[in-house]
């Protein structure tokens, strides 16, 4: 996991800025739930917000990876896939699902063999979502060359084997929905990821 201390501490401060960083009682993409939640969309609605983060990722990655390809899940990480293409000078493209199937290719989008692929994701917390994404690559002949994220929240242990670049690193306390405090006490868990597009909130 590449970081950086400072660009660490301005990437946080856009996100204190903007409001992306929250707190109340949250279900996560992984079911899990946590006090604290961050919503990298907000940090994103502003171009230039966007442009920010996209140049601290180019500072982070330096030379360490080259990229034709930005790829990135949708939909939270199609804002900023884009902004980070545009930063360096590469294609950007986001995989789609439907149904709970695999993610796949859509709106005549593609992947040549032999491109490098930089997988794009704004918040990685187990990276499952993000790490879908490799077999889609790899079957259309391309290699995936590195992961870049706005916030890391693995604390560290997302490990795909390949080089990972975080703007900032972000610890919240998470709990299985079964053992969650906060449920406990009688609350009502609200699910702001974009893997629920119904707005609807859920009680565990």
């Amino acid at each position: 996991m590449r970081v950086d201390t400072s660009i660490d501490r301005e990437a946080r401060g856009v996100l204190e800025r903007c409001g992306a960083l929250r707190e109340g009682h949250f279900v996560l993409s992984s079911g899990k739930h946590s006090d604290r939640y961050c919503q990298c969309a907000r940090a994103l609605e502003d171009p230039k917000d966007a442009a920010l983060l996209a140049g601290l990722m180019k500072r982070l990655i330096g030379g360490a990876v080259e990229a034709d390809v930005v790829l990135a899940p949708a939909l939270g990480g199609i804002v900023w896939g884009y902004a980070l293409a545009g930063e360096i000078g590469a294609r950007s493209v986001f995989a789609e699902r439907a149904d709970g199937a695999a993610f796949t290719l859509r709106r005549g989008f593609a992947l040549r063999e032999g491109e490098r692929v930089l997988l794009a994701e704004d918040v990685i917390t187990t990276g499952g979502s993000v790490m879908q994404l490799v077999p889609l690559v790899e079957r259309a002949g391309a290699a995936v060359v590195g992961f870049a994220t706005i916030v890391d929240r693995s604390k560290g242990v997302f490990d795909p084997g390949r080089e990972v670049f975080a703007l900032a690193q972000v610890e919240f306390d998470m709990f299985e929905a079964d053992g969650c405090p906060m449920c406990a006490a009688g609350g009502t868990a609200e699910q702001p990821g974009s893997s629920r597009l119904d707005g609807a909130r859920r009680k565990s």
